[in-house]
């Protein structure tokens, strides 16, 4: 008999609202949004007021704060054999993680010097496709069209904030479009990979090991590099208690990020994570008219829903699962055979369950029999 295909109507499409895990989905994007919001304003504060522009010495706190916390914790939950198992078995990925998310947030904070706000928006929003790119290679996601149809109308809705803010007349001008244009679309594509970098580590070993390892690495790369080239910043920045309240609170913003940005990975994906940061524009805005004197228009609201209806879009059918899977419980417990006894050890007991489920199986057919 030919199986029948049950068509399925709005309702049923429509049925992923009554689902926690979107609304958590949703709800921790936002949170996540207005994390990014923080950064921006304090960056643009410290600019202004300040005319402090160094990135590189602004990140390092956040760096350095969550690499003491998460590798305490891992210390304390594995011991200080398991901590080091950890460097010696994948030392070289995080490294490589770190380095890209390093100079990720160096050129996209660089590129504000010199190319125009509008340029930036658009560009920053590359990161998106770039994950979606990757994800199909990498984790070998294979997308529904209507997840791209929600991806194009969450970026349409940025277009709208970006289209706003031309009508509004705040095209602000370039010092070096070509560069800081090239700079800002380096930035988003290493954000991009370290996106999906940190959502494939985050699906297959436990957090306080990737936000630790990885910041650890971040530290070291973002110490040397702020040595390199900005020790003047640096020094003049410690007599200005001002700045250093702002480098506080965006400390605190940014460590708020990338300690939730996995669980939005093992939730939703490195692509549902960008398309929640596009509505960062909108609550920039809300608090650029206290801060900075910015002038609201009629499109601001409507782009913000197209973004959140785009989210929506996005979660009509399932959100494909990568090949991978996600850290559960199983996967915990063999990440942790493996850490401390090796993969041979994972596979033996592997093997154990296989023969214990044959042994099951031959006596279920023996007293059928």
């Amino acid at each position: 008999m030919d199986d029948v295909v049950v068509k399925k109507g709005w309702k049923d499409r429509f049925a992923f609202l009554k689902n926690p895990r979107f609304w958590k989905v949703l709800i921790l994007g936002q949170v996540l949004s207005l994390c990014i919001t923080g950064t921006n304003v304090t960056t643009t504060k410290l600019s202004e007021a300040y005319d402090f522009a160094a990135p590189t010495t602004q990140t390092f706190l956040v760096y350095a704060v969550l690499a003491v916390v998460y590798n305490s914790y891992a210390i304390y939950k594995r011991g200080i054999r398991g901590w080091l198992l950890q460097f010696k078995r994948r030392a070289l990925w995080y490294l490589i993680l770190g380095a890209i998310d390093v100079e990720g947030n160096y050129f996209v904070v660089k590129a504000y010097q010199y190319t125009s706000l509008l340029s930036a928006m658009l560009l920053g929003c590359w990161s998106t496709p770039v994950c979606m790119i990757l994800s199909f290679f990498i984790m070998k996601i294979r997308y529904r069209w209507v997840q791209y149809v929600g991806v194009v109308i969450a970026l349409g809705g940025m277009g709208m904030l970006v289209a706003s803010d031309v009508m509004n007349g705040n095209n602000y001008a370039a010092v070096d479009a070509v560069k800081g244009d090239l700079f800002c679309l380096l930035g988003a594509t290493l954000y991009g990979f370290a996106n999906v970098g940190e959502e494939l580590m985050a699906r297959k070993h436990p957090l306080y090991e990737v936000i630790g390892m990885f910041t650890f690495f971040a530290t070291i790369i973002n110490f040397i590099q702020l040595m390199i080239l900005e020790r003047n910043e640096f020094a003049s920045f410690k007599n200005e208690p001002g700045a250093v309240g702002l480098v506080i609170v965006y400390t605190v913003c940014m460590c708020v990020l990338y300690s939730l940005a996995p669980v939005m990975f093992r939730l939703g994906s490195a692509v549902l994570y960008n398309l929640s940061l596009l509505t960062s524009n909108f609550y920039g805005l809300i608090f650029g008219i206290g801060l900075f004197g910015y002038h609201i228009t009629i499109m601001y609201p409507f782009a913000y829903a197209v973004i959140i209806l785009g989210i929506a879009i996005y979660h009509t059918f399932p959100t494909p699962e990568p090949n991978i899977g996600t850290f559960d419980a199983e996967t915990a417990e063999r990440e942790r055979k493996e850490l401390m006894f090796g993969r041979q050890a994972s596979s033996s007991d592997l093997e154990h369950q296989n023969d214990v489920q044959e042994q099951v199986f031959s006596e279920q057919m023996t007293h059928s029999k």
